[in-house]
């Protein structure tokens, strides 16, 4: 039996790490998966890579993998409510993603809202005067690790 993954608060998802393990920030979109890791300290977020989606089970094969290999802890998945505070499709999109994956391993995570990131960090490419090919190769990862430097530089706000 496969123990379902939970749904923390970012400050819970923080306090169930061990000392030296990872979080790995995701940016979920239709066609790609957006990833940034955390340093071990939990300090700085870093673009790491991105995932061209296809099935679930290739994508979450293609996750876990990273998963392992960089001893991640627990997930901040961006949660992509929409600017009224409602929460639309693609937010459901990214809980039923959440809810697959429970199935398949048992590691905690948590949401941040992720309202603007993408446009955040494409204003940012734009000031930079990145090509539009630089943009569309870095723009997921860079948008996954906004949300989550998001969550960690917010840490002291949490109550």
């Amino acid at each position: 039996m496969v123990r379902s993954m939970p749904i923390l608060s970012p400050v819970e998802l923080l306090g169930s790490l061990s000392r030296d393990q990872r979080l790995l920030g995701l940016d979920l979109g239709s066609k790609t998966i957006g990833l940034a890791l955390s340093d071990v300290s939990r300090t700085i977020a870093t673009p790491f890579d991105t995932i061209r989606r296809t099935k679930f089970t290739k994508d979450a094969e293609q996750l876990l993998a990273i998963v392992d290999k960089q001893d991640v802890g627990g997930l901040v998945l961006g949660l992509p409510v929409e600017m009224d505070g409602f929460e639309g499709p693609r937010c459901q999109s990214v809980r039923s993603f959440a809810a697959n994956l429970a199935r398949l391993r048992d590691m905690p995570i948590a949401y941040w809202d992720e309202r603007l990131s993408t446009s955040a960090v494409t204003r940012t490419l734009l000031e930079a005067d990145s090509s539009r090919k630089r943009r569309a190769e870095v723009v997921d990862k860079m948008a996954a690790a906004y949300i989550l430097q998001g969550l960690l530089d917010n840490r002291s706000g949490f109550a």
